[in-house]
């Protein structure tokens, strides 16, 4: 798994084919032709001759290779979509035989078996408390769809003075006008605030915030207690609450009790407000069960659903755009009318696309037959094992886990300007594809993990920190850091 392809097209970095002059020339003109053309996401493109695009010719398992025979491990398993290793033989073969049967009809008065079978699975996994699948094609459409559909629901219900939403402080939910509206990122939000719905933002479950013997538990109470005053004060105008179940990924990985689930779910049921879980980036596994808010029941209680849920990223494993919404019987029926107006008419060409919903049917496969949640807790205990060399390295701060999510944040006065780009670029030079958000590393990693590969990737990130902060203590960089903690840098996010 961790060894190289002996495929002779793409040899070993260090090889003469490797630092030949036409495969270099290849690299760099891939580099050119991107930068003239393309306009690359989440990019201050004025960064670009720095900070060049990496070209990437193929992947395999964990693995990515360039043109010039290098290969990375995708560390951030490439936005957070890739499950299962890239070019994956059982998807593969699962395409390949859905592409030659329908890769794409209109679900606008028809339908297909992989749609149909994938909203079956998904409710299944919620023992049918969520279902009625509404498909679109990436996060931020399904969390569109979501508050839509909310409000569209209370409106239905005549209640349309219901049409607040409320997030969380530093969370984050796409970047379409109404995703933005409830996201609370200043580098995505601030150029687009006169555009934007004006949602209540509440206090952070971070629980980096905890103060002297204050657990975890104690400041999800804390920021549960603003949220029962803001719905005490505006429960008949507020229709949702939108929420990222265990994790706000964007502000650094910030992690919070499930404590805090429990408590929105209660106060949600109280005041009559709808709980959407955007389980985009930390469903399908990467929190430790398939969806994060399993993990809100206490032991020994009964299960507990938010109202929606969306998913994207991990469904189609890395593979299509794909995303979805499933949401609970009452509000289904609350839009079933003659009148067509009443009806939720959201729609675009892609929706349910066949090939797609056939990946995330392989995905959910790969799930059932191979046990994938207990893999990979034995898998989780290696890395952390292997990482155990930074706890209590003076510099850095908040080494934690959820699941299949490890991070920690680099402290402040060890960082230097443009932390999370010299990190990156740093990493690149360690076989590494990793993205630091600000000053947190973050290691989401494809569920391919074995021990041997846990120690090698642990190896490399203490590599990889340790030499950015030898540079910096060597140069004299400022302490002051550029990539505000919390906040995503758009080069490097």
């Amino acid at each position: 798994m961790a060894s190289r392809s002996p495929d002779p097209d793409f040899p070993a970095r260090g090889s003469t084919a490797a630092g030949s002059g036409p495969v270099r020339d290849e690299q760099a003109a891939w580099q050119r032709r991107s930068i003239a053309q393309v306009w690359h996401p989440c990019t201050q493109m004025q960064r670009m001759q720095a900070v060049p695009p990496l070209p990437i010719a193929r992947g395999e398992g964990p693995w990515l290779y360039d043109y010039a025979g290098g290969r990375y491990f995708d560390a951030n398993s490439s936005w957070w979509v890739n499950l299962f290793g890239h070019a994956d033989a059982r998807i593969n073969a699962a395409l390949r035989e859905q592409l030659d049967t329908l890769p794409h009809v209109m679900l606008a008065g028809c339908t297909h078996a992989p749609a149909v079978e994938l909203a079956e699975r998904l409710s299944a996994l919620t023992g049918g408390v969520l279902g009625h699948a509404f498909f679109a094609s990436d996060g931020a459409s399904a969390v569109e769809i979501a508050l839509k559909m909310s409000f569209h629901c209370w409106r239905n219900r005549g209640r349309g003075s219901k049409r607040e939403f409320v997030c969380v402080r530093h969370g984050y939910h796409g970047e379409t006008l109404g995703a933005l509206a409830v996201t609370d990122v200043t580098v995505f939000r601030d150029a687009y605030a006169p555009l934007l719905l004006q949602a209540h933002i509440v206090a952070s479950p971070d629980a980096r915030q905890a103060g002297p013997g204050e657990t975890a538990a104690g400041v999800a109470e804390r920021a549960l207690e603003e949220v029962r005053a803001l719905f005490e004060a505006r429960h008949e105008h507020i229709a949702a609450f939108i929420v990222e179940p265990l994790v706000q990924c964007a502000a650094g990985m910030a992690m919070h009790d499930p404590a805090y689930l429990r408590g929105l779910r209660a106060l949600c049921d109280r005041y009559d407000v709808h709980l959407i879980a955007d389980e985009i980036a930390v469903g399908c596994g990467r929190s430790g069960s398939f969806f994060a808010f399993e993990q809100a029941a206490g032991e020994g209680q009964a299960p507990l659903w938010p109202d929606f849920i969306c998913l994207s990223k991990g469904i189609s494993g890395g593979y299509l755009p794909l995303s979805l919404v499933l949401s609970r019987d009452e509000t289904y029926a609350a839009f079933l009318d003659d009148e067509v107006a009443r009806g939720f008419l959201h729609s675009h060409s892609y929706t349910g696309n066949a090939l797609a919903c056939r990946a995330a049917l392989a995905v959910l496969d790969r799930f059932e037959q191979e046990d994938v949640l207990v893999r990979n807790r034995a898998s989780a205990e290696a890395l952390t094992a292997a990482l155990a060399p930074l706890v209590g390295d003076p510099r850095i701060e908040h080494l934690r886990r959820r699941g299949m999510i490890w991070a920690f944040d680099v402290c402040e006065e060890w960082a230097g300007e443009r932390f999370a780009e010299r990190f990156h670029l740093a990493g690149r030079r360690n076989e590494l594809l990793i993205r630091p958000i600000g000053r947190t590393v973050y290691l989401m990693p494809p569920y391919v993990l074995d021990d041997e590969l846990s120690v090698w990737l642990a190896a490399r990130v203490r590599a990889t920190l340790d030499g950015v902060l030898a540079d910096v203590l060597a140069e004299g960089t400022s302490t002051r850091s550029s990539d505000a903690a919390g906040a995503s840098d758009p080069a490097t996010a």
